[in-house]
């Protein structure tokens, strides 16, 4: 079936025109603060029954910075105290472990600022036989789409410590391990969004796939433009 053909009717996600905002937890990882909505009732009625399935185009998604925090929270702090152990372990005589992770927006990137806390040294007897150090390290990074997913690259430390044995360990962990902990996949996203549709609609409206076309910041929001495909049954 040719959808642009043969559908009497393409139904839009558009930013422009409200009908319905939803402003809501939608996971335990990530909150969609802001997702607006235009569907015309005859016409989604039309999609419903002679379309099967239709391009959306203009969805727009609004990530609060809190939502990123809580992201990078749980899947890399998800360790006891909220700890994660760059080096050695809790048991550990001599260790490095980072926690209290805060994110700021600034301009057009992302400002992670993460609590240092190393004993270094050698173990000696289950003693750690060095010094104590707690420095405050930030890495600033650029969010990207990449297709339906939410990235963050070009890592540029911004504070690190000066110890040059310590930033050995920070860096790799600033510049890899906290951006791919980030991630946020928004298609995921837009599905349980519409996962009340049948009660609100009466219609069963599920997100085929999503392609995201650009991703700013605006205020305290990351903002997602992207193109989908819907199916209404």
């Amino acid at each position: 079936m040719n959808l642009h053909s043969d559908c009497p009717y393409i139904a839009q996600f558009k930013r422009s025109q409200e009908l319905c905002k939803s402003e809501q937890v939608l996971t335990d990882r990530v909150t969609i603060t802001h997702m607006t909505t235009k569907w015309g009732t005859l016409a989604l009625g039309l999609v419903a029954l002679l379309c099967g399935m239709t391009p959306c185009q203009a969805v727009e998604l609004k990530v609060s910075r809190e939502a990123l925090q809580r992201t990078l929270r749980q899947q890399l702090f998800s360790g006891p105290d909220g700890r994660y152990f760059i080096k050695g372990s809790a048991k550990s005589a001599c260790w490095v472990y980072a926690d209290d992770a805060q994110l700021s927006f600034t301009q057009d990137r992302i400002v992670a600022r993460i609590k240092t806390h190393a004993r270094l040294g050698q173990s000696v007897h289950g003693t750690c036989l060095g010094i104590s150090l707690a420095p405050t390290s930030e890495v600033s990074l650029e969010p990207y789409g990449e297709g339906e997913t939410i990235g963050f690259r070009d890592a540029q430390m911004i504070k690190v410590s000066d110890r040059r044995e310590l930033n050995f360990l920070l860096a790799p962990f600033l510049s890899h391990q906290v951006p791919s902990s980030m991630k946020v996949d928004a298609a995921e996203l837009m599905r349980k969004a519409l996962e009340g549709s049948t009660v609100s609609s009466g219609y069963k409206v599920t997100l085929d796939k999503l392609k995201i076309h650009s991703i700013q910041i605006h205020g305290d929001d990351l903002v997602v433009d992207a193109d989908g495909d819907i199916s209404v049954k």
